[in-house]
């Protein structure tokens, strides 16, 4: 319960999904949390629900894409906290499927700018004081980045660039003693692979369960878990990871799955009280906002 004792955090994406159960891991750990997100995202609310539960946290807003706003956030931590121990790059955006050819040139930008951009800047803005602490970041990767999945080969472009990026802030940040490692997420329970609640289709929801050997989506505390580790002393010796979270997806060939009996697709009941890792989905992110881009 204390392997993040005395250790500070910010969390970018940090009010739903993933994010929330990166957030409410840490503080139930002991760290306190700077939990950041757009305005829109409940942010203000996890903060909230963190500190009923006797954990320390703040909120940041903003558009962390953007260099003035991530550098504010950094500086927003340590005049809360005092210092910054472990960066979390979970902002992210899944905002279309499609083939290459009908793929939205504005959907792809959008993603740039929040898949790339905001860990670009946030991990930039924050690296002096992660020096001074000896910290880690740790940059939320994917299936996707690695192996290639059809109708999704933009967002999987997104996530290839993060996987280098911190395999490259590893080697080039050890000598600072900072580590890099990136979390590879697969299939997770969150509304972006609903097909009532994100870009998914029906078959294509159908077939990423399937597809899983597990036979079923992740938690998003199963993911919080593998943050907590390579974020914790425990993983001092680990640096330019990726860390595959995935039900065995990147090693499966074929609809494994559907051969799965029932009694072993249910998800483990988590310990936290996570009530917006079904927020954040694409819907929330209106196609009229990807002009902005800014």
């Amino acid at each position: 319960m204390n392997r993040l004792a005395g250790k500070v955090a910010i969390v970018t994406g940090g009010g739903a999904g993933i994010g929330e159960a990166i957030s409410k891991k840490f503080a139930r750990e002991g760290a306190a949390v700077v939990v950041c997100g757009f305005p829109e995202d409940p942010v203000e609310a996890v903060v909230e629900e963190i500190q009923k539960a006797g954990g320390r946290a703040v909120a940041y807003t903003g558009d962390i894409s953007v260099q003035e706003q991530a550098e504010a956030c950094v500086k927003a931590a340590v005049k809360e906290f005092g210092q910054l121990d472990i960066l979390i790059n979970n902002a992210g955006v899944f905002p279309a499927t499609g083939t290459i050819d009908k793929y939205p040139v504005e959907a792809f930008q959008y993603m740039i700018k929040n898949n790339i951009y905001s860990c670009f800047m946030m991990t930039r803005a924050a690296m002096p004081e992660l020096q001074k602490t000896r910290g880690n970041v740790v940059s939320a990767g994917s299936e996707a980045g690695w192996m290639g999945i059809p109708e999704n080969t933009p967002y999987g472009g997104t996530k290839g660039f993060v996987h280098a990026f911190m395999k490259g802030v590893a080697v080039e940040q050890a000598k600072e003693g900072v580590r890099a490692n990136c979390v590879c997420p697969g299939p997770v329970d969150t509304a972006w692979t609903h097909k009532e609640t994100g870009p998914m289709s029906a078959k294509m929801e159908k077939q990423t369960v399937e597809g899983t050997p597990m036979g079923r989506r992740g938690t998003p505390e199963e993911i919080a878990n593998v943050y907590l580790f390579l974020a914790s002393d425990e993983a001092s010796y680990v640096t330019g990871a990726l860390f595959f979270a995935d039900g065995g997806v990147t090693n499966s060939k074929g609809p494994h799955g559907a051969e799965v009996p029932s009694k072993l697709k249910q998800e483990p009941e988590g310990e936290l009280d996570l009530k917006h890792e079904h927020d954040g989905h694409a819907e929330i992110r209106k196609q009229d906002q990807w002009q902005h881009l800014g």
